[in-house]
Parts: C-alpha cells; structure tokens; sequence
C-alpha cells in the first residue's frame, strides 16, 4: 500500500515537472517578447496595389518586411509577395548562431532569384525593407528605397538612406569620384539603380552598428508613397502619440488619403512597439 501511494506520487510530480518545463525558455536569453504591431496601406491613385508586407516572430527574434513593387502586368504584385514570403520562410530556419547580416544578404539574393525565376528581367522588381529585432537590438537591411526609421522621444529619426540616384551621386562626391556640381545636378534625380529582380543586383544598404532599442521607442516602416507623399512631421506627430500601434498606422493613411495630392502612389507604414 505504501509502494503504491509512492509510486503515485512519484507520477504526479513527473506530471508536474514536464508542465513546468513548457513554460521554461529553451535556453538564457531566448524568451519570446511581445510585440504591437501596426500595418496599414492605400492603393492611392494607383489600378494596382504593388506593396505588402508581414511579420513573424520565434524565440529567436522579430522579423518585419515591407516591399514596394513595380513592373508592369501585376509584375510589381508579383515581386512584392515573392520578396516578403520569401523573407519570413528563411527567418522561419534563423537561428541565433546566424549573423544578421549574413541573413540578411542571403534572404534578399534568394527573394532576387526567385523574382527572376517567375519573371523575365524587367517585367516586375520591388524596393525591400527588412528589419530584425534581437535581444533588443534593431538590425536592418534595404534593397530600394523603403525607408526605415526609429522614433524616440518625439523625435522620427532615419536609418537608413537607400539606393536612389541623388543618394549615389552625394556618395561619389564624398569619395571625390564625382564634382561637386555634378553632384549638385542629381540632388532631384530619385530613381533607383539598385532592387530585387534584377540581373545587375547589387549589395544590400545594411545596418552599420546595431540599434540598441529602449522601451518607448518605435520602429517605422514606409513606401516612398508614403514618406515622398506625406510631410515628415505628420508621420513623426502621429508615431509619437498616445494612441494605439494599429489606430496610429491607421491614422497616417488616412493623412495620406487626405492629401490634396492628385496622383497618389502606393503607401504603406509599418509600426513596431514593445522593446
């Protein structure tokens, strides 16, 4: 009898310490935080919505895509949806022994090759942004001209500077490859010379140091509809208030629609909160 009752009781502990074990980290360091997210976009003026976007999250980290397409016959939808899902299905294999940069490269030469795969050279491309929050820390990477950016303490400040000719050309003239007036010309040429679906794809624009994030700080996404359509003061005001993440995306369309912009791009805005 004795035997017995210790032989149950020996079961409902194991029961108890195999519970307790679904509520332990894998490892130090990999707990899964929360994030509020915010995502919202406009077709615009536009026939066709050529953005999209997504996030995935693991115990190894938080993972944000927005791409901007362009082509002709849907191309630019194609390319959009083939960059984003592409992204999200390699970080679903991240592991954290993984440098971000490395991922980084790799994730946006396969969504390149893919994009060519399912169309010829110039009928579809699409400008990628991607962020990677881990441990704290915010890791970005663009191919375009997606523009990321952290807002904190008020104040909306860009990270990252994309692949436009105007921007090419202020690089050249600070390695002394081109003139100062030469230089001077290109400040309104905003073409891209580098994104996904191209033969020619170059080097992604990535994170110099990582972002050390602190609590109250928001992680900004957008489409050059958005930021090229909008005031940056509007979008800073709206990020920096007290309301929700997804009513705040909402709230920076609806400013986008508003507009007395009689052609409108594509736009989209996504937030990330919660550090």
């Amino acid at each position: 009898m004795i035997l017995e009752k210790g032989m149950i009781l020996a079961v409902y502990l194991l029961i108890l310490f195999f519970a307790a074990l679904r509520f332990l980290p894998a490892e130090k360091g990999r707990v899964m935080r929360r994030f509020r997210v915010g995502k919202a976009m406009t077709i615009g003026t536009r026939q066709v919505q050529e953005d999209s976007y997504g996030t995935c999250q693991s115990t190894e980290g938080f993972l944000a895509v927005l791409a901007d397409g362009m082509g002709k016959n849907y191309g630019g939808k194609i390319s959009s949806r083939i960059a984003v899902d592409t992204l999200k299905e390699m970080f679903a294999d991240y592991r954290s022994s993984e440098n971000p940069a490395y991922f980084f490269r790799r994730s946006f030469h396969r969504a390149n090759a893919g994009i060519l795969e399912k169309l010829d050279d110039g009928r579809g491309g699409a400008s990628v942004g991607a962020v990677l929050i881990k441990d704290g820390r915010l890791y970005y990477a663009v191919a375009g001209n997606v523009k990321i950016a952290v807002c904190r303490g008020g104040n909306l400040v860009p990270l990252s500077t994309g692949h436009t000719v105007d921007m090419l050309a202020g690089e050249r003239f600070l390695e002394g490859s081109i003139t100062r007036e030469a230089a001077l010309d290109l400040l309104a040429d905003r073409r891209l010379y580098n994104y996904v679906g191209q033969d020619g794809f170059r080097e992604i624009e990535f994170f110099d140091t990582p972002v050390l994030l602190k609590e109250k700080d928001t992680v900004v996404m957008m489409s050059d509809g958005l930021y090229e359509g909008l005031d940056w003061k509007v979008v800073e005001e709206a990020v920096a208030g007290k309301k929700k993440c997804q009513q705040k995306a909402y709230d920076i369309i609806e400013a986008v629609n508003a507009g007395n912009r009689k052609a409108k791009d594509n736009a989209s805005v996504v937030l990330v909160e919660g550090f």
